[in-house]
């Protein structure tokens, strides 16, 4: 999973990120407008993010992507405590929130348990699509029944498309996704990694699920 962490503190920032990187990929943001830019993206499973920040703030942040349709989970992180400042960010779309200074072990345990509110997957970590099993904790999957082997990148791709089923996916989602901000190469990976997935599901007829959006991405739908 793709976390987002926006803090302005270089020091903390640096901490969050060594802290979530033992469980999950995550890019960083230091201020309001860098932070706004990458959550439109529409590519992150949960979001991390300061209140008092340069330029824009937390809530500003969460109330320009809640009005763009973005839904990815956020949880506040601030030194405020204020009532009123809580109520504020979750009446904007924010979905939990941590006063710092915090415990390591409690921002985990909360973006565990948003993820898990958020994330179509099952109580036994297996995400689903018809005959495709996606097994999280094991990194393995199986298409009807049968264990096949995936490199990284066609997992996280399939996986990506599966928690979106049924949604248009930009090449640029999944590419900033998958292979992140910072790749050396370019967008038109994400075609050859498509018909890689394609050609494996082929035999199960699930290759033709995977539908091209002319000019735009793909989605995973059987409509």
């Amino acid at each position: 999973m793709r976390l987002l962490a926006v803090e302005d503190n270089t020091y903390l920032r640096q901490e969050i990120v060594r802290l979530l990187q033992e469980d999950y990929t995550v890019d960083s943001a230091e201020d309001g407008d860098e932070a706004l830019y990458q959550a439109e993206q529409n590519i992150y499973d949960a979001i991390i993010l300061d209140v008092m920040l340069p330029g824009l703030d937390g809530f500003e942040v969460t109330e320009q992507i809640r009005k763009k349709g973005v839904e990815t989970p956020i949880i506040f992180l601030t030194a405020r405590d204020a009532v009123d400042d809580r109520v504020k960010g979750l009446n904007l779309g924010g979905d939990d929130y941590i006063v710092k200074p915090f415990q390591n072990q409690e921002l985990k345990a909360r973006i565990a348990a948003i993820l898990r509110r958020s994330s179509p997957m099952s109580l036994d970590h297996i995400l689903r699509y018809k005959g495709i099993a996606i097994d999280n904790k094991r990194k393995q999957i199986k298409v009807d029944g049968d264990l096949l082997s995936f490199t990284t990148k066609q997992y996280d791709l399939l996986e990506y498309l599966v928690q979106n089923e049924d949604q248009i996916l930009t090449r640029e989602q999944i590419f900033d996704r998958i292979w992140g901000f910072d790749s050396d190469t370019t967008v038109g990976i994400v075609e050859v990694y498509i018909h890689q997935l394609r050609k494996k599901l082929k035999k199960y007829a699930y290759d033709a699920d995977i539908h091209t959006v002319r000019g735009i991405g793909y989605m995973l739908t059987d409509k």
